[in-house]
């Protein structure tokens, strides 16, 4: 019986949405945000999937932190989206990176609690 990883499959399905947005940017001739948003989108669950073999619970909470940081990138151009007149609107995704945030920081917390214990 596999166990639900929340984490993972929100990450997971995040990079999916990010990757038919930026498909939309590059539609409208945004190459530079489409590419950073790509590369800051995508490797969030990447870095999530990368910590579930991670060798320790430092490296594990070491690779949520990294996703952790790629996760702000990567509200920061929804935001500029999202505020720029001339791009498509972002929709869900700010809300999803929001979410994908609060879980991370959940989890890296949860994790710390237990390395001290």
């Amino acid at each position: 019986m596999n166990k639900r990883n929340d984490i993972l499959e929100l990450s997971f399905d995040f990079a999916l949405q990010i990757i038919s947005y930026c498909e939309q940017l590059e539609e409208k001739r945004k190459y530079v945000i489409a590419r950073q948003l790509l590369k800051s989108g995508t490797s969030i669950g990447a870095n999530v999937r990368e910590a579930q073999n991670s060798e320790s619970n430092q490296d594990f909470i070491h690779k949520l932190k990294i996703a952790a940081k790629e996760a702000d990138e990567t509200q920061f151009w929804l935001l500029l989206c999202e505020k720029s007149s001339n791009y498509p609107s972002p929709n869900d995704l700010t809300a999803t990176i929001i979410s994908i945030k609060k879980l991370l920081n959940a989890i890296i917390a949860t994790m710390k609690n237990k390395s001290l214990k």
